[in-house]
């Protein structure tokens, strides 16, 4: 073997080739904006025009003096009960005075008290749950026994006998409203509070002597926000029509003053011989009512609420689309190309951004191909960003909202899975291939026990009877190696360890007796005493019923023990792909060869480095991929070939694939991956002892 060479520097053939040319910094006033811009406020049509009208309500009402035609109180004779016309734009009333003017002038003395009763109601409400959920069991028996006894007081009443103790005056009238509507706003916020009072992040901050009122204030009040944000929006509305329902029955505001309560009820009396009159004041009182509760759902949503896991109605109508173009665009197989039954080919697939349509944005998977024989198992490896998760939910079409398949076939049984239907999928999807995630209770819902979503499934899938289903959910526990089968059925999914959780999710998987499992990292959450048990179970099962496995994980070791091929991905393409075996004993490519410095399980005993090698950098953004080899950036052997785009081939006489121009120059010459040196002050000098150990220094371990 001869020498390891050092890394390459970023030499001039190489510089500016593997990056884009950076973009022109933005000015800070222009972040600021196109920040402000991307909030949810403005994302949301509806809630952009409700601001809008708002808006234009408040502007109007409060510069109402500067430009309103007539004043609230003159009359037109001449014009008594006119429809829309020249002079009066929306007509006038049974007095001949102006409606449009009126209207205004009212607006922001409603939307006045209106907002005092949501700062009174909503502002009351929080406070008091935050304290009950805060100071203890005592406190908060006492604040809901008084929320209580205000919840079953007659609101209307009590309204009404204010407005004959103060008179009809408004403002008081609406804070009133809004200590009444308090009691009902703390019993929604308290068991929110409540939870959020129990998070592990709060026990953290009273362990670090956070008192109670900063933690009200800086960990519980943001996770209310969207919660406090709704009921704002409803007290609102609910207070403008209230307000308008006063001023109907005549305790709205002193005559001739108008109100838009008021002006709805002099509309009513002349309904049928100038019907007119209903329609402004009304249409004005509605879109006001519409444009507090679009802005309130548009802020109330969660930040990642606009973007679910699952595509929506609308996206999958796209996918659609979009998968009968992959189809028409897909090559035809050729004569005698066929596979065994049970036989997964992946050729070629890409899957991107939907961006203007799907496929127009960016690529997060490009190009790859590997095949799946029955009974065998296949791994993919990479580090995070690499694109494994991506291409396996893509075989169930299960890619998240957003994401599509912009190209490639994905073969099963002769049917291409990237140009099929959801609808068709769902035949699929389940009963032929079953996924088990990396994390259990994502398969799990905590609301049901272990047998009922058992029992739901094997019904579904293969329409067994109850007592049949129940029988056979049993055997399937008791198959992942569940001693207590008939327990763990009466259980919910919190009742049982991580690892328990895991083999039930398995058996959930398997609910459809599938032929191809695709597992995401089963066995990263897990310990390593269960994760070999995991890895037993599906080596057992690959065994006893011939199945295929595509498992993703970024181990190793796990490589090793269970699968019978490997592909190595690396910033969404396939670099090395060939018999387990063969990879990990004689890497082609740079980035195998590096993984397998990295790993200590890989060096043996006699000869473990004194320092296990690291890849400086990180996995590129798929918006950052350059043109040439992916790798080169961070790779050893890099030099000006590798700025050209590479593809995956045949190396020398080995099976397997692999992207790299140097791949038989690597091994002819046998090269390692070098182990990064350790700078001069992170080495620790030491005195010798009376056994002085064999080296004169130590080296200080990364904690990396």
């Amino acid at each position: 073997m001869i020498p390891t060479v050092a890394p390459a520097p970023a030499d001039a053939d190489q510089a500016g080739s593997t990056t884009p040319a950076a973009e022109p910094a933005r000015s800070a006033g222009k972040a600021a904006i196109t920040k402000f811009s991307r909030h949810r406020l403005f994302t949301s049509p509806g809630a952009v025009a409700g601001l809008t009208w708002l808006a234009v309500l408040v502007t109007a009402s409060l510069t109402a003096p500067l430009w309103l035609p007539f004043k609230t109180e003159d009359q037109d004779f001449t014009a008594v009960l006119s429809g829309p016309t020249a002079a009066h734009w929306l007509g006038t009333d049974e007095l001949g005075r102006d409606i449009l003017s009126r209207i205004f002038a009212a607006a922001a003395g409603t939307l006045g008290t209106s907002m005092l009763t949501v700062i009174v109601g909503v502002g009351l409400g929080t406070i008091l749950a935050m304290l009950a959920a805060g100071a203890g069991e005592r406190t908060e028996g006492v604040i809901s026994r008084v929320t209580e006894i205000m919840m079953s007081l007659p609101g209307t009443v009590i309204i009404l006998a204010v407005i004959g103790a103060v008179g009809t005056n408004i403002p008081v009238v609406m804070a009133i409203l809004g200590i009444l509507m308090s009691a009902g706003i703390y019993r929604v916020i308290l068991g929110q509070a409540k939870s959020l009072q129990s998070q592990l992040y709060v026990d953290a901050a009273k362990v670090d002597g956070v008192g109670p009122l900063r933690i009200s204030l800086r960990h519980v009040l943001p996770g209310l926000a969207n919660t406090i944000v709704v009921q704002a929006a409803l007290i609102f509305a609910v207070g403008m029509l209230i307000q308008a329902g006063l001023a109907f029955i005549g305790f709205g505001p002193p005559i001739p003053q108008p109100s838009w309560g008021g002006m709805i009820q002099g509309a009513s009396q002349h309904v049928y011989d100038s019907p007119w009159m209903m329609v402004p004041t009304g249409a004005v009182l509605a879109l006001t009512v519409l444009s507090a509760n679009a802005i309130g759902n548009a802020l109330g949503k969660a930040p990642n609420a606009a973007a679910p896991h699952l595509p929506s109605a609308a996206a999958r109508r796209q996918r659609t689309k979009a998968v009968a173009a992959i189809a028409a665009a897909a090559p035809a197989p050729a004569t005698g190309d066929t596979a065994p039954t049970g036989t997964l080919s992946v050729r070629n697939l890409s899957v991107g951004v939907d961006s203007a349509g799907a496929g127009n944005g960016v690529r997060l998977v490009t190009d790859v191909s590997f095949e799946v024989q029955p009974g065998t198992v296949l791994g993919l490896v990479g580090e995070s960003g690499c694109g494994k998760t991506m291409t396996a939910l893509s075989l169930l079409g299960l890619l998240p909202s957003g994401v599509s398949v912009t190209g490639g076939q994905i073969l099963w049984n002769g049917m291409s899975l990237a140009a099929v239907a959801d609808r068709d999928m769902e035949a699929v999807r389940g009963r032929e291939i079953a996924l088990i995630s990396q994390e259990p209770m994502r398969a799990l819902d905590p609301m049901f026990t272990v047998g009922y979503q058992l029992t739901a499934t094997i019904r579904r899938l293969r329409g067994m009877g109850r007592a049949e289903a129940r029988q056979e959910a049993q055997g399937l526990l008791e198959k992942v190696g569940i001693v207590d089968a008939a327990r763990i059925l009466k259980t919910y999914p919190h009742q049982i360890s991580g690892g328990m959780a895991q083999r039930v999710a398995i058996a959930l998987a398997l609910s459809g007796q599938p032929k191809l499992l695709v597992a995401d990292e089963p066995t990263t959450a897990l310990d390593v005493t269960v994760q070999a048990e995991i890895l037993s179970l599906l080596r057992t099962l690959v065994k006893d019923t011939g199945m295929s496995v595509v498992m993703v994980t970024h181990d190793l070791g796990v490589v090793a023990d269970i699968c019978d091929q490997v592909a190595v991905m690396y910033a969404g393409q396939v670099v090395e792909n060939g018999r387990t075996q063969a990879v990990l004993d004689h890497p082609r490519h740079p980035y195998t060869l590096a993984l397998l410095a990295a790993d200590p399980h890989a060096n043996h005993a006699d000869d473990m480095p004194e320092r296990l090698a690291t890849i400086s950098g990180q996995v590129p953004q798929s918006k950052d991929w350059p043109t040439g080899c992916r790798f080169a950036a961070r790779c050893q052997f890099a030099g000006s070939a590798c700025m050209e785009p590479v593809p995956l081939l045949h190396s020398g006489t080995g099976e397997g694939l692999v992207r790299c121009v140097k791949a038989d120059q690597l091994a002819v010459e046998g090269m390692d991956w070098l182990a990064t040196d350790v700078p001069a002050a992170r080495t620790l000098q030491v005195t010798p002892r009376q056994n002085p150990p064999t080296r004169s220094s130590i080296v200080e371990k990364d904690p990396a």
